[in-house]
């Protein structure tokens, strides 16, 4: 073979075999997911019909069938350890905020490490993997108005309009002190704008609530003007009252729900499987097209004109699950008199 041929195949050899070998791994792992035959999911994000109609995609795609189980946070993470605790394996996957998933971790090594996804590639800013999971859609979170008692121009435009003191008295709230979306407010906002924005806003006399799903129907009804923080995908429940869902300027807080692996899961290349597919453009379009932010590059810009200021709305932060329990006890501190 001539000199220039020969190095000419060496180049294509040292820049495809990597490619080819990762190609060839992935096939496998398709192929041992079809024969596995199917996935069983343990899913927190209660109220988020989107994860149903991705994982409907899946299983047309692939013909792994889908066994879903929904369940409220505390419930799935008891559900786990009795299963590790009896050494009966059930689940494969787990979709949970990734504060919870850090903290089963610590208490009990439930999750296995994240293997390798060929889309975790393209993932977004801010958004990364862990050694243990990876964010799938976000939660942002925004301000409820009711259209019949704001007029347009009086509308928040930013967090810090909610210290005006015409709405004293006027603001029904995710109670901020407990664990949840309302402590995730609260967090994002305190390292935002310091103590005195929630001096301030504590004088507010804030109607506190634990009745999320209910909030916003509150507003709805006229009850109050105002809810904080209102999951930008659930609006859509709410189509044709007369409420609004409103972006800050300064942007919205959020928190990511996370696929992992569960330990010694019996179905672990579905369980890949289905990973990789949440986090193909298709899929994180259906999310942004739900006022979900996707976390990969290019779903928002896919997404309809109606959903696309929500699914690309500028994240203003979220919480650190290292720190979840010093914020709750800071929260509790600030609103002590509610």
């Amino acid at each position: 073979m001539p000199a220039l041929k020969w190095l000419s195949a060496l180049a294509f050899s040292a820049f495809f075999a990597p490619a080819l070998a990762q190609d060839a791994e992935w096939s496998k792992v398709v192929e041992e997911a079809k024969k596995e035959g199917t996935v069983t999911v343990y899913n927190a994000g209660l109220g988020v019909p989107l994860y149903e109609a991705v994982a409907r995609t899946f299983e047309a795609k692939y013909g792994v069938r889908v066994q879903t189980i929904t369940a409220r946070g505390s419930e799935m993470t008891e559900r786990i350890r009795t299963e590790h605790a009896a050494g009966r394996f059930v689940g494969d996957l787990q979709l949970h905020a990734e504060s919870v998933i850090v903290q089963q971790q610590t208490q009990g090594e439930f999750v296995a490490p994240l293997p390798a996804l060929p889309n975790a590639k393209n993932l977004r800013a801010p958004f990364a993997a862990t050694k243990i999971s990876i964010p799938v859609y976000t939660q942002a979170y925004g301000i409820l108005m009711n259209t019949n008692m704001v007029k347009p121009e009086d509308a928040p435009k930013s967090w810090s309009d909610l210290l005006d003191p015409k709405w004293k008295g006027r603001i029904l709230s995710d109670d901020l002190r407990p664990i949840g979306a309302g402590n995730g407010l609260f967090t994002v906002l305190y390292k935002t704008y310091g103590a005195a924005f929630h001096e301030k806003l504590a004088a507010q006399a804030l109607t506190f609530s634990r009745d999320p799903a209910n909030d916003a129907r509150r507003v709805a009804r006229g009850e109050y003007p105002l809810y904080i923080p209102q999951v930008y995908g659930l609006v859509s429940d709410f189509r044709g009252l007369p409420v609004k869902a409103l972006l800050p300027a300064d942007g919205t807080p959020y928190s990511a729900m996370d696929f992992a692996v569960l330990t010694k899961a019996p179905h672990p290349n579905a369980a890949r499987l289905m990973m990789n597919h949440f986090l193909e453009i298709e899929a994180q379009t259906v999310y942004a097209n739900g006022w979900m932010p996707p976390t990969v590059e290019g779903a928002v810009e896919r997404a309809n004109a109606e959903s696309r200021p929500y699914a690309g709305v500028r994240l203003l932060g979220t919480s650190n699950p290292a720190e979840r329990d010093e914020m709750a006890a800071l929260a509790r501190k600030f609103y002590a008199a509610y």
